[in-house]
């Protein structure tokens, strides 16, 4: 079956890399991630990824301890970029081609970002990680997944979280929340929902930029995305007519 989408940008949290422990990276789940990006790429499509930092250190929880926030958040980039190795390491045990371009100048292990060097590794078939968010402080990998999204032309933010979509509440704690199959961004926005930070929503929004988030632990799941498979939420300026 052909890719919906020809460009697309993976949003991965920290987390996601865990696994169970929730902290540090787990080399079993980033094996396992690393081959469905392969199959993703195998089927025709580019693949970028954004990845966060929280299953090594979180900035704004620090910040809110007594540490400068700048430092914080510089801190947490660079974890950006531990995982960032990590994905890179397996996907390229795994015969992909994988190029990380980092917002911050680590050039012993990692390009400089340059938005014209990203597009070309893309149309060569590469995978390209993007690390260390947007190499600024204040703001979040969310927003950084937005921009670069943006940036590259990408068709699609696809953000993998750990439940199968947006609910009205939180499911793990309310047994009665449902989930949407379709949010506009103004409605994510006036409902404070929990899609991505606002600033990042707000670029999406005025770039047209739609979000699929969907249930990242459940193997295959990326796949069907890239597919278009109804699956998730999708947050768009318009539901699609089907």
């Amino acid at each position: 079956m052909e890719p919906k989408y020809r460009r697309v940008l993976l949003k991965l949290s920290g987390e996601a890399l865990a696994g169970g422990g929730g902290y540090g990276i787990a080399p079993s789940i980033v094996s396992s991630l690393a081959e469905e990006i392969g199959e993703v790429q195998s089927i025709g499509c580019e693949v970028a990824v954004v990845v966060g930092g929280g299953n090594i250190f979180r900035g704004l929880a620090a910040s809110e301890l007594g540490m400068d926030r700048s430092t914080a958040d510089y801190m947490g980039m660079l974890a950006t970029v531990l995982n960032s190795l990590a994905l890179q390491d397996a996907l390229e045990k795994r015969d992909v081609v994988t190029r990380v371009l980092s917002a911050l100048h680590v050039r012993e292990v990692a390009e400089p970002y340059i938005r014209r060097r990203a597009t070309r590794h893309l149309e060569k078939g590469r995978v390209v990680i993007f690390a260390a968010g947007t190499g600024n402080p204040f703001f979040t990998t969310d927003t950084a997944a937005s921009l670069r999204a943006i940036e590259i032309n990408a068709g699609v933010i696809m953000k993998a979280t750990r439940v199968d979509g947006v609910y009205t509440a939180d499911p793990e704690k309310d047994p009665t929340a449902t989930r949407y199959a379709f949010l506009t961004y103004r409605q994510v926005l006036n409902d404070s929902l929990r899609v991505m930070d606002a600033t990042a929503v707000s670029l999406c929004m005025e770039n047209r930029m739609p979000i699929i988030v969907f249930d990242g632990t459940r193997r295959g799941n990326i796949l069907k995305a890239v597919r278009g498979e109804p699956i998730g939420t999708l947050v768009a300026e318009r539901e699609p007519v089907v």
